[in-house]
């Protein structure tokens, strides 16, 4: 399957990830547990125990209609970012989810906004609201999403890989 370029920007592009994708939707996960592991309910033994066949699922599942998985890919090929968005099994509003702005892409070139903008369009035609779950102590990442009119709305539950943490929801109007 050909992947489908939503945007292009000066130095990357932005598009889905497809099956074929599979190696570098590895790799990136791998880096972003690594970079902010707080930051994604998963650990990255957990990941690197995954299969082939695992990575080529969520790969495909980018381009489903069910849900996407937008990334930033850089003129020489390099992955920079990553977000997901669907809406999960008993849900009915899109969630953001597995959000990754690599280091040196981070509050310049626009990078977060272009993917950002790419899973609003998508979830705006499932709901007229996005949800995220973020944790209380990713202050970068709540900062973030705060600056592009997300708002906490109070509600909090237990962050699963440790105790003592709280995820924070976090949600952000699309019409």
């Amino acid at each position: 399957m050909e992947p489908e370029i939503l945007a292009a920007h000066d130095g990357f592009v932005v598009r889905r990830t497809v099956e074929e994708d599979w190696a570098e939707v590895r790799a990136l996960r791998l880096e972003m547990l690594d970079d902010t592991p707080l930051a994604y309910l998963e650990t990255t033994e957990h990941a690197r125990g995954r299969r082939e066949r695992d990575w080529r699922e969520r790969a495909r599942e980018g381009s489903s209609p069910e849900a996407i998985t937008a990334v930033a890919i850089t003129a020489d090929g390099r992955w920079v970012a990553s977000m997901t968005s669907k809406i999960p099994l008993g849900m009915r509003r899109p969630y953001l989810l597995g959000v990754y702005v690599a280091p040196g892409f981070r509050g310049s070139g626009g990078v977060t906004d272009a993917v950002l903008a790419e899973i609003e369009r998508w979830a705006a035609e499932r709901g007229d609201v996005l949800m995220l779950d973020v944790h209380e102590r990713n202050d970068r990442a709540r900062a973030a999403y705060r600056k592009r009119g997300w708002v906490e709305t109070g509600h909090t539950f237990p962050y699963p890989l440790a105790a003592g943490g709280l995820e924070v929801e976090m949600l952000k109007p699309l019409r």
